[in-house]
């Protein structure tokens, strides 16, 4: 093949890559199609291997950005580098050498970490990335390791957001056939315990706990992150507690944490019928607090996160422990007792004074 030739064909190439963005960026901005579906469109059936997204998230969306631009000025405003992609790079996030760009990409902190969930610590703010793609099924050893981080983080970071490590899956579920290999009277009966008591740990912690739900958020999937304070849906996300199909109930508190957030109807529903919801219905009844665009979700939690973990900790405890109590009177009850512990705290005059003082104030935990 002569120069000449493979130059044209190296241009060709170029010219139809960045054309490919430029139309996916289009597609995105005009809310056809959410930015996984079209990274799986284009990859299933285009054969665009990796997608366009991650294609540019790989080269950095500045380099993106410059050779659109380049583009521009020798082929024509059909290349013209898309408002999104313009925003993107405006903002830091330029792909996966920052962590984010059209996807989050992990950065966990230095020396061990676990198999199946990553940590990585931002100031007072984590992110546990479930690590176990293309599902992050929870399996048993997945549960320790959800277990272990917690252990580590409880009380230490102010909030914890967990998220995926992949576009394809926040957590399809249990991986049912490691627990088929598990004693289910004492092997399974013990891990569903620690299950259990790491989920009512994050419930009455000081550390505030949030899911970014990417997609598929199933069974075990969808119980953790309904363990979670709060719970941050991306537009293509589907949340189900499919385990009827399979002759069996949910075992990590799907029965009690759904009817609580959804009611006894909504709960039954999902629990007997076993079909999902997408991210829309599952916010018009309560399962979600916020529906964000795909490509926003990651940045929106910790959107959350960061405003949360500048709220007084020993507070937030105390109000996590002391809400969704059954009778009135033993919550009201609770709630005074809380009240007067954390009225006395140096948090508290903490924030009386810079209240009255028209100042930001700064929490310890004391």
């Amino acid at each position: 093949m002569s120069t000449a030739t493979s130059s044209g064909l190296d241009t060709i190439v170029e010219r139809m890559g960045l054309k490919t963005l430029v139309e996916s960026c289009l597609v995105l901005e005009e809310g056809v199609a959410s930015a996984k579906d079209i990274e799986i469109g284009m990859m299933m059936g285009a054969g665009i291997l990796p997608g366009p997204f991650s294609r540019a998230d790989e080269a950095g969306l500045d380099e993106m950005l410059a050779a659109l631009e380049r583009a521009e000025a020798e082929w024509g405003e059909s290349y013209a580098p898309p408002t999104i992609l313009r925003r993107l790079v405006a903002q830091g996030r330029l792909g996966k050498k920052t962590g984010q760009g059209f996807f989050p990409y992990p950065q966990p902190d230095a020396g061990d970490q676990r198999e199946t969930v990553l940590l990585e610590t931002r100031g007072d703010v984590g992110i546990a990335w479930l690590n176990r793609p293309p599902a992050n099924p929870l399996s048993p050893d997945a549960v320790r390791d959800l277990i272990s981080l917690w252990k580590e983080v409880d009380g230490k970071l102010r909030a914890l957001v967990f998220a995926s490590s992949n576009i394809f899956t926040f957590c399809a579920g249990a991986d049912i056939k490691a627990f088929t290999k598990m004693t289910p009277d004492a092997e399974g009966r013990e891990l569903v315990e620690s299950a259990h008591e790491f989920m009512r740990g994050m419930e009455s912690s000081s550390t505030v706990t949030i899911a970014a739900v990417n997609s598929i958020a199933f069974g075990g999937g969808c119980e953790l992150a309904m363990a979670c304070d709060f719970r941050i849906a991306a537009e293509s996300a589907t949340f189900g507690q499919p385990e009827i199909n399979l002759g069996i109930i949910p075992g990590f508190g799907g029965t009690q944490r759904l009817p609580r957030l959804v009611g006894e109807s909504k709960a039954l529903e999902m629990n007997l019928v076993g079909d999902p919801v997408d991210a829309f219905e599952a916010h018009r009844v309560g399962l979600v607090n916020q529906v964000v665009p795909d490509h926003e979700l990651l940045d929106s939690a910790l959107l959350w996160a960061s405003k949360l973990a500048g709220q007084a900790p020993l507070a937030a405890g105390a109000i996590k422990r002391v809400s969704h109590r059954p009778d009135l009177d033993a919550g009201l009850a609770a709630e005074g007792e809380a009240f007067g512990a954390v009225f006395g705290s140096e948090d508290a005059r903490e924030g009386i004074g810079a209240f009255l003082g028209k100042r930001r104030p700064k929490f310890q935990g004391k």
